[in-house]
């Protein structure tokens, strides 16, 4: 047997079912839809959540509580692991992070944030708005210094 030779058995596959094509078919004419009504017409139907008019459920319940998500600052988090890949001494900041391929994003939008995961061997002199306590101290345990921009 053959790749080409491959056919699905006999009954498995069936035609698609072909609406509004004659009153022949079986399914002309309404195209089983019904007559007349609102989902009898092309764009008909209700939008998703709508109760026939009744208030709906989302509108109902009281939404209470408060999300930070609109005051939340939105860093770009880069490692420490990541820093590794530049020379000794040299002065890393925004412009050299995204020169380097380390940032890939458009924009930093409120800064640059330095987390602590991974190991740094190489002593630099890193520029970033914010940096974790591990973060510091093993920059400073390098042999580099921490600027908070």
């Amino acid at each position: 047997m053959k790749l080409n030779e491959l056919s699905p058995s006999e009954g498995a596959r069936q035609l698609a079912y072909r609406k509004g094509r004659g009153a022949g078919s079986g399914n002309g004419k309404t195209a089983g839809r019904g007559h007349k009504g609102q989902n009898s017409r092309a764009g008909g139907g209700v939008r998703p959540g709508f109760e026939g008019g009744q208030m709906p459920l989302y509108r109902r319940l009281p939404k209470r509580g408060f999300n930070n998500s609109r005051f939340a600052l939105d860093y770009v988090e880069i490692n420490v692991s990541d820093l590794d890949r530049f020379e000794d001494g040299t002065v890393v900041d925004a412009a050299v992070l995204k020169e380097s391929g380390v940032i890939t994003l458009p924009k930093v939008n409120d800064g640059i944030k330095i987390l602590g995961n991974g190991e740094l061997t190489k002593k630099l002199t890193v520029k970033a708005t914010a940096f974790t306590a591990s973060a510091k101290e093993k920059i400073s345990k390098a042999g580099g210094t921490a600027e908070e921009v």
